[in-house]
């Protein structure tokens, strides 16, 4: 008798627990319809300045600007740059072990667009993601009718996943994350029951990191649709066209017989951390070039002219400046170089960490490359993937929490080449290690547990 009583209480409160979730959807629902006039002018506005693709904008609304194939169709959607990229291996596998499945691959923003266009096989058709309204998604889904859709880290849309599930569509969610401050705010009584709802619509989950995965089912997930497989970001893919090969080899030349470091992905603030440790380091070293890569291009103009009211001789990589015997500082303001560019520097110091709030950046390409490479203490999820380089090898990631500290560790492998040279072997050791096998585990997963079930 008391099992039969606690099996109905605990139907009722997943009855309860699903009527609750139905009805903030219902809500979000409502609300994101509602809201579709402003999201249009909102759109409109972004596009004048600049920060919506010109000709492009109105696939943002689910307004297809390519024909669809017929026969089946697999959709990828990654939010920008580095989940996209991280995407494109899984992406290749999955063409080569089903070459009759077109692949449709979206990303949101215009910088993600202009560096991915170039680096997707042939074949893959690329589209802006529609926003998550009613009518946009309505109008994408309709008109792509994807089999199965494969989300990239923390794509959870609310339209989009019910939507999707509604239509039938079998739905994955590959090198799963979700911040802790995303984490949080799922968390919360009123929004718990939706994200459960959510996530049950899923077939396969396959989260980045233990830790994530216990994120996932304490938020729960179903526990038999969560997968490990490794991280897809330390899966680091080369390509290089012959223009960027040459413009690479002539800024290494430029840089011969320099002592170099580069600051990569740096947020507003962070070059003041960055030209204090500069100032400090070219004391020592006269021949110092310190090279940085801001996160935002358009940062970049502001960071030379602050340095050059300094006192600093810089050079702008987007104006063409070139690298002379008085250039100390040089700050690459483009898009889509940063891989290539890990390969002419010994040392590599990954920005977006060094200020609280900040959540760090992807340390795999620089470790891919045989970079030394130093990151600061603010690293949000990368903590897993710091953790992960250096139970391998504690001297894969060295972990720095102030300028003091930067100044220091810098000073150290500048000035003895056998510590620099062990970072150097043990990140790209780490970075081997940690990447090998991942695409086909990921690839494994959703061939057997999306795409039978989508195709069959």
């Amino acid at each position: 008798m008391q099992r039969e009583q606690n099996h109905s209480s605990e139907a009722e409160n997943t009855e309860m627990a699903v009527t609750k979730a139905k009805l903030v959807y219902t809500i979000y629902r409502t609300l994101s319809y509602g809201l579709s006039p402003l999201l249009y002018l909102h759109l409109r506005w972004r596009k004048n300045l600049g920060f919506e693709h010109p000709l492009r904008w109105l696939e943002r609304l689910g307004r297809a600007s390519l024909p669809r194939p017929p026969g089946p169709l697999l959709w990828f959607h990654a939010v920008s740059l580095g989940e996209g990229v991280a995407a494109i291996p899984v992406i290749k596998e999955c063409i080569r072990k089903r070459p009759g499945l077109t692949i449709l691959m979206t990303t949101t923003t215009a910088s993600a667009f202009e560096v991915i266009k170039n680096r997707l096989p042939c074949g893959v058709i690329y589209q802006f993601a529609p926003i998550d309204t009613p009518n946009a998604m309505d109008a994408f889904l309709g008109y792509w009718k994807p089999n199965a859709i494969v989300l990239v880290e923390s794509e959870l849309w609310p339209n989009l996943i019910m939507d999707a599930s509604r239509k039938g569509i079998t739905l994955a969610l590959i090198n799963a994350r979700m911040s802790t401050k995303s984490f949080r705010r799922w968390s919360k009584p009123w929004l718990l029951p939706l994200i459960s709802l959510m996530l049950s619509k899923f077939s396969l989950i396959i989260p980045l990191s233990t830790m994530q995965a216990a994120n996932f089912q304490l938020l729960l997930a179903p526990p038999s649709i969560i997968n490990s497989s490794g991280d897809l970001k330390f899966v680091v893919e080369e390509f290089i066209s012959e223009e960027e090969m040459r413009s690479i080899e002539d800024l290494k030349m430029q840089l011969d017989r320099r002592k170099i470091w580069m600051a990569s992905s740096i947020h507003k603030g962070e070059e003041e951390v960055i030209l204090a440790v500069h100032e400090v380091l070219i004391q020592a070293h006269p021949d110092l070039v310190t090279i940085i890569v801001p996160r935002y291009t358009d940062h970049g103009r502001e960071i030379a002219h602050k340095f050059q009211k300094g006192g600093q001789c810089v050079a702008l990589r987007s104006q063409g400046h070139k690298i002379t015997p008085g250039t100390n500082i040089y700050v690459v303001d483009t898009l889509g170089e940063l891989r290539h560019l890990y390969r002419i520097t010994p040392i590599a110091v990954i920005g977006g960490s060094f200020l609280p709030g900040f959540t760090g950046h992807n340390i795999s390409e620089a470790a891919a490359a045989g970079c030394a490479v130093l990151t600061g203490r603010h690293v949000g999820h990368f903590s897993c993937m710091i953790s992960d380089m250096q139970q391998l090898n504690p001297l894969s990631v060295l972990q720095v929490s102030e300028q003091f500290e930067l100044e220091e560790a810098l000073e150290v492998v500048f000035r003895d080449n056998q510590v620099l040279e062990a970072r150097r072997e043990a990140a790209k050791q780490a970075y081997h290690c940690l990447s090998r096998g991942t695409v086909t585990r990921v690839w494994n997963l959703l061939d057997s547990q999306l795409l039978k079930h989508a195709l069959s």
